[in-house]
């Protein structure tokens, strides 16, 4: 058991009302003394902090560090992790810049870019719809030998070969691994640059951002180690055993099974566009702060309201999970995901992550960790979004 001591945690009041700061501090406080890990929580509104908390350890006691990120130390503001899906929305924030520069029509079909897609009866299908997990893509078959899981160009190849499983934009259906594998094919085709490339010229680099997808080794230390919960699961809404069959296909037990990919020297080096994103929780919560206000440094109101709309709604046709989709980014939806507020916009992560913006209060905020909750169990973001949504 972590002591008191280790479970302290540090906070910043850079703007929010002395009671609301107060009530969110007690929030986080209470749910990094339930685990075992750490966790930060931040609050940006137009690109500057408003209350920030860091706490908990870089790895779970008694466990052993991911690969080169040496010994385990506090949870500070440099703590950088895996966003998992969180790196969705940086996806979707690329794609909303290639829209708004005219590079990039959503209505347009992906074989007008990608020629080859057009096989298997998927010559209309719309950048659109692979970008709203509608176009029938859940898994990869026949499955990529192990060797290649990190060559993105050689998965989109088989992805292009692919039958689709229904007629793309009947069903919506969380495309959770080869939503990258598209997304990074579709901005090789028109920019001639990975998606780890576009992260940094587009992103990480002009808005000073610690956002990597692709991360160097020198910044390995900063790293957490992440680690799943006794009870961690996924699809905890889904009961049919066939369609978990589909799951099991989609996620090649890359989040349940016996191996540690998300740790792995070589995940952090790919360029996973799906889930292989690494950053701190003050970045993230930067970028979608600075997307959600009027005049965004990032891309224009024209081309975010396009890219927030609502592309993809319904219940996930694997998962049964009630799912609202814009251009990449997840919306608010019947669960209260993103909190009490609405309109909201971001993308969570598998475990428990959680990054967005309010774009009504020009708020952007994150919730990073490296203690990896199942959906059912995990009330931490849903807490600390509540207490925020009564401070601003």
């Amino acid at each position: 058991m972590n002591t008191s001591l280790e479970k302290a945690h540090t906070s910043h009041n850079d703007g929010l009302s002395a009671a609301g700061f107060d009530t969110l501090s007690e929030v986080f406080a209470r749910h990094l003394a339930a685990g075992e890990g750490g966790m930060a929580f931040c609050v940006y509104r137009g690109g500057k902090p408003l209350a920030r908390f860091y706490g908990g350890d870089t790895v779970r006691m008694g466990d052993a560090p991911a690969p080169g990120t040496g010994a385990g130390h506090r949870w500070t503001e440099s703590t950088m992790a895996v966003l998992f899906s969180g790196t969705k929305g940086l996806v979707a924030t690329i794609a909303a810049i290639l829209i708004d520069r005219g590079s990039l029509d959503p209505d347009a079909t992906v074989a007008s870019y990608w020629p080859e897609f057009a096989a298997a009866g998927k010559q209309d299908a719309t950048v659109a719809q692979v970008l709203s997990h509608s176009v029938g893509l859940v898994y990869v078959d026949p499955e990529p030998s192990s060797d290649l899981r990190y060559d993105n160009r050689a998965v989109a190849s088989i992805l292009a070969a692919q039958a689709p499983l229904w007629a793309p934009g009947t069903k919506v259906a969380y495309h959770a691994l080869t939503f990258g594998y598209l997304a990074a094919e579709l901005f090789f085709r028109i920019t001639g640059k990975s998606a780890g490339e576009l992260v940094r010229e587009m992103l990480s680099g002009p808005l000073g951002l610690e956002l990597h997808l692709g991360l160097p080794e020198t910044l390995d230390e900063r790293l957490a180690t992440i680690f799943r919960s006794k009870d961690y699961a996924i699809s905890t809404f889904l009961q049919d055993p066939e369609r978990r069959k589909i799951v099991d296909r989609m996620y090649g037990n890359s989040l349940t099974g016996k191996g540690d990919p998300f740790n792995s020297v070589d995940m952090r080096r790919a360029e996973m566009a799906s889930g292989g994103g690494i950053g701190t929780a003050d970045a993230m919560a930067s970028l979608y702060s600075q997307l959600a206000v009027p005049s965004s440094p990032v891309v224009s109101a024209v081309a975010l309201r396009r890219s927030t709309a609502t592309w993809a709604e319904g219940v996930d046709a694997v998962n049964d999970r009630p799912l609202r989709f814009g251009l990449g980014y997840e919306l608010a939806d019947p669960l209260g995901t993103y909190g009490p507020v609405t309109p909201a916009f971001g993308h969570s992560g598998a475990g428990g992550g959680l990054h967005g913006a309010w774009p009504d209060k020009n708020i952007g905020f994150s919730f990073l960790t490296n203690e990896m909750l199942a959906e059912d169990q995990d009330r931490r973001a849903k807490d600390l979004l509540g207490a925020l949504a009564r401070a601003v």
